[in-house]
């Protein structure tokens, strides 16, 4: 007999009471107020290590370099990155692509100030890409036709009324791109320009970001990576304007190095960054580029680049690329990364020495076949031209990483012909951009993804309704979408209910080796409808995966559903079922509970309109009984092969 539930059926418990237009007015406030919501992680500690804070009008002025460029660049990086363009291939390439890069810049129009909802984001990142290819085309050719455009795009965006600092990353983003554009062009453009420039760097960047009432804007002392992104923003301002307001420029960098800890304890404390793999690379590259920024102008980064956990998550951005190309896509993630080589990544590289983080042959790939380059492409090639191979790490096979998100990954290996690759985590729904997905996998085998993960959504297309994607309580609209709620995961579900927002789900035991193993602690998510809820993984073959869910029961327990989330074809077997995609067969077995069946429930089209569409969606389920089990305990076993 066939199990098959209806959408209804299966998510009559959801809470489907939308208020999709209530306005634009409220979702502009919850989403402002994203960035300081109260989220209790690593970050919300007192004990939390600082950096080095000597900044003060005094100490800027005696050590800030006196020539520019000193943003990235500097009179000993510049003879570096020159050297290196007559001898190294990696350099001359990634120049090459820079250059084709900057040539197609010169057939688009100026910026204007056009805002798409309350974000004027995608010009500021327009402008900060460009400032980065024109400016190091400028630096190293002195060309003044490209000097001539970075002067009309800086006169282009200084005089937008403003820089949108409702969205503060806007005006970050924007005030690290007109701050690179004046300083590597080192005084080359016309004075008119470089004073219109300061001015709108302390007018339409600095000062909005201390505001009126005196406190601190909230992603100054945020744990997220408005952190990274603003302050970094907002030091590049301060160099650039150091001569004007020397004042002004070191009491901003001080409240920046005193506030960016609360970010980067994040990263503690084996690298893991809680938001996901590409917002790592959000985050992180705003970090690596504000401490070559501290490097270059005062020639000390006041221990930034060795907060704890912040080069070891050079080791997970490496581990959450599957074989597939996609990331191992946990959190608000994107699916898959680019062809181009990771420019953020090089930066560890440089600063270890370790190969494993230098892509050099995505780096080497003809410069026609790249995509358009990273917006930080520019500052990235000084610290690429840098790179020297000290050591190479082996990566692990099996690795643990502890934090406010923490996973467990298992793969193959460099070589593996099966292309082996599951990753598992714990975590809870208040992370910052995190999700009601503790216990939750992913599982790849010959380059195919079986298990998924649904990924993320478009933020605007969501926001524009009025939908409350931001709110992070119990019953938040937030949960209702799939990509965020448990029934969107591969996980456990109790009596059909979500799990518990703030129930962190913890890795209770690791062993690696050959056939690794990962216990994790999922109990906090199931706060009064479980006593006990264990989920331990299991590399028990080169092609399996082992899934042991110890379970405990409490009096009113009703119901546990087991749940795999997959776009495969499935078809039914006297075992359990196969998935089948792409002419391959991954089994899964039901070895604890033979007499029951898998149901299947269709989510493409997803339940709710404003959910993400993916075409074959489908959770299989294991729907257990509690009259069933005995004693009140059970364990749940089930496993996956491939050929």
């Amino acid at each position: 007999m066939v199990i098959a539930l209806t959408q209804e059926q299966s998510f009559s418990h959801m809470k489907t009471k939308h208020t999709y237009f209530i306005g634009l007015l409220s979702c502009i406030i919850m989403f402002s107020s994203m960035s300081t919501r109260g989220m209790v992680q690593a970050s919300d500690r007192d004990d939390i290590p600082k950096l080095n804070n000597p900044m003060t009008t005094q100490y800027l002025k005696k050590n800030l370099s006196k020539s520019q460029p000193r943003l990235v660049l500097n009179r000993s990086a510049e003879q570096i990155l020159r050297q290196k363009l007559k001898t190294d291939p990696v350099t001359q390439n990634m120049y090459k692509a820079i250059q084709l890069n900057s040539e197609k810049i010169l057939e688009e129009p100026l910026l204007e100030r056009i805002q798409i909802g309350r974000r004027l984001l995608s010009v500021s990142r327009e402008m900060l890409y460009r400032m980065n290819m024109l400016g190091m085309i400028y630096r190293i050719d002195k060309d003044p036709k490209i000097l001539e455009r970075i002067n009309d795009e800086l006169v282009a965006v200084c005089h937008f009324r403003d820089w949108n600092p409702s969205h503060f990353l806007d005006v970050a983003e924007m005030a690290m791109a007109v701050a690179i554009g004046l300083d590597w062009t080192a005084g080359d453009l016309p004075k008119s320009t470089i004073g219109l420039a300061e001015k709108a760097l302390i007018e339409k960047g600095i000062q909005p970001s201390w505001p009126e009432d005196g406190k601190n804007p909230g992603w100054a002392y945020g744990n997220n990576n408005w952190n990274q992104v603003c302050n970094g923003g907002m030091i590049a301002a301060s160099i650039a304007i150091a001569e004007k307001d020397p004042e002004l420029a070191a009491k901003t960098i001080h409240r920046a190095l005193d506030g960016l800890p609360r970010s980067l304890a994040s990263y503690m404390p084996d690298g893991v960054y809680p938001e996901g793999s590409t917002y790592w690379g959000y985050g992180t590259s705003f970090s690596v580029v504000t401490i070559a920024m501290l490097e270059s102008a005062f020639g000390n980064d006041f221990g930034y680049g060795n907060y704890p956990g912040f080069k070891e998550s050079a080791l997970f951005r490496v581990l959450c690329n599957a074989p597939s190309g996609w990331y191992y896509n946990f959190a608000d993630c994107g699916d898959k990364r680019g062809v181009n080589g990771d420019a953020i990544l090089a930066w560890f590289a440089t600063k270890t020495g370790n190969k494993a983080f230098f892509e050099e042959e995505r780096f080497l790939m003809p410069v026609e076949q790249m995509r358009r380059l990273d917006r930080l492409g520019g500052a990235a090639l000084v610290w690429i031209s840098q790179y020297r191979e000290r050591s190479e790490m082996k990566i692990p096979t099996a690795w643990k990483g502890d934090g406010p998100n923490p996973i467990v990954i298992f793969t193959g290996g460099e070589n593996d012909p099966h292309q082996y690759y599951f990753g598992g985590k714990g975590g809870r729904g208040t992370v910052n951009h995190g999700n009601m997905d503790g216990g939750s996998f992913i599982f790849e085998l010959n380059g195919i993804r079986w298990v998924i993960d649904p990924g993320n959504q478009d933020y605007h297309e969501l926001e524009k309704t009025g939908f409350n994607l931001w709110g992070s309580c119990q019953d938040c609209e937030r949960w209702t979408l799939l990509t965020k709620n448990n029934y969107g995961h591969s996980t456990l579900t109790v009596d059909d209910q979500l799990h518990v927002v703030d129930g962190l789900a913890t890795i209770k035991e690791f062993k690696g080796g050959s056939n690794p193993e990962a216990t994790i602690d999922i109990t906090p998510a199931f706060k009064n409808r479980l006593a006990k809820a264990e989920r331990t993984f299991a590399k028990d073959t080169h092609t399996s995966l082992v899934i042991e869910d110890d379970i405990e029961l409490l009096d009113s327990t009703k119901l546990i559903t087991w749940q795999l989330i997959t776009q495969a074809d499935i078809e039914y077997t006297n075992y359990g079922v196969n998935l089948v995609q792409e002419g391959k067969r991954l089994k899964v077995e039901n070895l604890s509970h033979p007499q029951l069946l898998f149901s299947i429930v269709s989510l493409h089209p997803a339940p709710l309109k404003l959910d993400r569409q993916m075409k074959g969606l489908k959770r299989l389920e294991l729907r257990i009984p509690a009259w069933m089990i005995q004693n009140k305990k059970d364990r749940i076993k089930i496993r996956l092969s491939g050929e």
